[in-house]
């Protein structure tokens, strides 16, 4: 893929995961996928997205950066919600949180095959 069209691949992941439309989950995911050194596969990638959705109905992924280099994909995810209880052992309950996420993917053979994700738990411990 080509960087613009591997930006276009995300934007498209990401609009998967906005509107929770886990029947195409597996046009963007490997079957094989492995999440921070985890092989979750592409079912436990979408049980782990699911549960997301759960603990924060409001859930919105928005891109705030990205950097496309084949296979790699570079992103700077931001996040405005409100998680219902717990979020990351932290008692949010329903507090609007701001914090973001900075995450790089793996791409093989047209499907992200390997992320490696960190949060900014500190920002959410910060606001509560």
């Amino acid at each position: 893929m080509s960087p613009d069209t591997l930006s276009a691949f995300y934007r498209g992941y990401i609009d998967c995961l906005n509107r929770q439309d886990w029947d195409n989950l597996g046009r963007f995911v490997s079957v094989d996928a492995i999440h921070n050194g985890r092989t979750l596969g592409l079912s436990g990638y979408r049980a782990m997205l699911e549960g997301d959705f759960r603990a924060i109905p409001d859930l919105h992924f928005d891109i705030a950066l990205l950097a496309c280099e084949p296979p790699l994909i570079a992103s700077r995810l931001h996040f405005d919600c409100r998680p219902s209880g717990e979020l990351f052992g932290l008692p949010v309950n329903g507090r609007r949180v701001t914090f973001d996420e900075n995450v790089f993917y793996e791409v093989e053979g047209g499907l992200i095959s390997k992320v490696w994700s960190i949060i900014d738990k500190a920002a959410i411990a910060r606001q509560i």
